[in-house]
């Protein structure tokens, strides 16, 4: 198979973690006789100093040129602190969800037999919890009418049918290829656009008999997450609910450097880390890269090639056992490692496998 990847390695620890994930994906690809070209591209911080734009024409062509995109993390500290800035690197995120036309953003929230003492949450919690958020990318207040002045502001939490319906389809089928049970998260008591999520998901109910779909309202869930995170097998929510739960999600875990995910819709798929782009930590060589290397799991099992990110999922498991880890999950008094030698050592694992 030929792969044609984009790459945007983005700010901050993005372009430490975005070269270990390419250099398992070519490991990968050498080991399974795949052809895989990459096409680099700036975007976020890194393009706004440099064209003053955070997700540049030449970036989206790229992504649209391409099979799949590996991102990595945008974001500075410079814009954080500037609440008067009218570009931000967050924004070069946006617009690369909407313009590639990518409503579904998929979250694995997966626990590492080894790592559940490293949960805030008890390990009677948390071991075996394994589910996934799927959230609606492109809706929502996020890309609804806004307004701010110095006296006041709003966001529009707007949705159309179309949307839902679409989103919705996602869950039931991830569904259906899982333990066969949704959990549709609203605010149905409260706000309008999530009476309509759950109108419509009522309405699709009769489609997927064999789902077993229940409905929580939001700060439920919340609380759900910690006390019982092994109720969940599918959840699929809005916008800003899922933004706010997925990282949630990812304190089950121990680590958020663990979490990979995908955004798929209309164009190209984007494969990437959940965790942002750290810059307290760039250059430092500690940065975890094991969900950017778990997000080239999932681009590899999009198209099919399931060999290639189970290879993947094994060895990264193997690392975690070997204790070959980056310091904020490594075992008391374990050997130290960085970025690039985790990398290193995964690659080296997935050569001689």
């Amino acid at each position: 198979m030929n792969f044609k990847i984009a790459v945007l390695a983005g700010d901050g620890i993005g372009p430490e973690i975005s070269k270990q994930g390419v250099d398992v994906m070519s490991a990968v690809c050498a080991k399974f006789g795949h052809n895989v070209s990459y096409t680099e591209a700036i975007c976020g911080a890194d393009a706004i100093d440099k064209v003053g734009d955070p997700f540049p024409e030449e970036t989206f062509q790229a992504c649209m040129d391409a099979d799949a995109v590996l991102f990595s993390a945008v974001g500075d500290p410079k814009f954080d602190n500037n609440p008067t800035a009218k570009v931000r690197p967050e924004q070069g995120l946006l617009a690369m969800r909407k313009k590639l036309g990518l409503y579904a953003n998929i979250r694995p929230v997966e626990t590492f037999d080894c790592l559940v003492h490293k949960s805030p949450l008890k390990e009677e919690l948390v071991k075996g919890a394994d589910f996934v958020c799927i959230r609606e990318l492109t809706g929502g207040m996020y890309f609804g009418e806004k307004y701010q002045d110095d006296e006041k502001a709003y966001d529009t939490n707007y949705y159309t049918r179309p949307e839902i319906e679409r989103i919705l389809k996602v869950g039931f089928e991830y569904a259906m290829r899982r333990n066969k049970h949704l959990t549709v998260v609203d605010k149905a008591n409260v706000l309008a656009s999530s009476r309509l999520w759950r109108k419509i998901a009522q309405e699709m109910e009769g489609s997927y008999p064999e789902v077993k779909t229940d409905y929580m309202y939001v700060d439920n869930a919340a609380m759900r997450m910690i006390q019982d995170p092994r109720f969940f097998d599918v959840m699929v929510t809005e916008n800003t609910f899922g933004d706010i739960l997925t990282d949630e999600g990812s304190c089950i875990t121990g680590s958020m450097g663990l979490l990979p995910s995908a955004s798929t819709g209309d164009h190209t798929p984007v494969f990437e880390p959940i965790h942002g782009s750290w810059p307290q930590a760039k250059g430092l060589n500690i940065a975890n890269p094991l969900a950017q290397i778990l997000s080239v799991a999932m681009l590899f099992e999009y198209f099919e090639c399931k060999a290639e990110g189970a290879l993947i999922r094994k060895a990264v498991a193997a690392s975690l056992d070997a204790n070959v880890r980056t310091p904020e999950i490594q075992v008391s008094g374990g050997e130290k490692y960085g970025t690039k030698e985790v990398g290193a050592w995964i690659v080296d694992y997935i050569s001689k496998s």
